[in-house]
C-alpha cells in the first residue's frame, strides 16, 4: 500500500496543469506568492490575470467564486502565472513601475470596471482622492461609488486602487488591510 503522505504530489500537479493548458482545458491556473504585503493568490485564465487575492479574503473562498464565476476548470500551477510572478517581484523590488500584463477585466462591470480602468494612470507613487478619481471618470458625484470600485477591484496592486486616498489624505479602506496599503504607498514613495 502506498503512503501518499510520503509521496511528493507536486510533479504530478504540474503535469497535469500542463496538459490542460496545452489541450485548452484549463478555466483558471492559479498559484500563492510570498510578498512584502503578505501572501497572494495569483489567478489566469487564457485572456490574462484575472484575480489577486490577499490571505485575509481566504483563497479557498477566492477559489469556489472563481470556479463558480469564470469556470469549473481550476488548477495550480502552469507556466501562465510566471509573467505575472516576475513583474510583481520587480514591483516589490522598486524596479517596476507600471504592469505589462494582459488582464482578464470580466470580474467587474459597468462604473466598476470604469474606474479600475483609470487606476493605472494613476502615476506611480503618486495618489488621487475619490473624488478626483469620480471627477475623472467623468462621474462627479459617485464618490461612494469609486470607494466600491476600489474596494471590489479584482486586481489589487496591478490595478492600484491603493493610489486612492480620502480627500483629507487618509487612507480609507483597501481590501488588504491597511498596513498592506501603507507598505504599497511606502514602497513606491521610497522608489520614486
Amino acid at each position: 500500500m502506498i503512503d501518499f503522505g510520503s509521496v511528493d504530489l507536486a510533479p504530478l500537479r504540474e503535469r497535469l496543469a500542463a496538459r490542460a493548458a496545452e489541450e485548452e482545458l484549463l478555466d483558471v491556473a492559479y498559484r500563492v506568492i510570498d510578498s512584502p504585503v503578505g501572501r497572494l493568490l495569483l489567478a489566469a485564465t487564457p485572456a490574462g490575470l484575472v484575480r489577486i487575492a490577499f490571505e485575509r479574503e481566504d483563497f479557498d473562498v477566492v477559489l469556489d467564486d472563481l470556479a463558480r464565476r469564470v469556470g469549473p476548470r481550476v488548477l495550480r500551477g502552469t507556466d501562465r502565472l510566471d509573467d505575472v510572478e516576475r513583474e510583481l517581484a520587480e514591483y516589490f523590488a522598486g524596479q517596476r513601475r507600471a504592469f505589462d500584463l494582459p488582464l482578464d477585466t470580466r470580474l467587474s462591470t459597468g462604473f466598476r470596471r470604469a474606474v479600475q480602468a483609470h487606476l493605472p494612470s494613476i502615476p506611480y507613487g503618486h495618489t488621487e482622492s475619490y473624488t478626483e478619481v469620480a471627477t475623472a471618470t467623468g462621474s462627479p458625484r459617485a464618490v461612494r461609488a469609486v470607494g466600491t470600485a476600489c474596494a471590489t477591484n479584482p486586481l489589487p496592486v496591478v490595478v492600484p486602487c491603493h493610489r486612492v486616498l480620502r480627500s483629507d489624505g487618509s487612507l480609507g479602506g483597501y481590501l488588504g488591510g491597511l498596513e498592506a496599503k501603507r507598505t504599497l504607498l511606502e514602497l513606491e514613495r521610497r522608489a520614486a
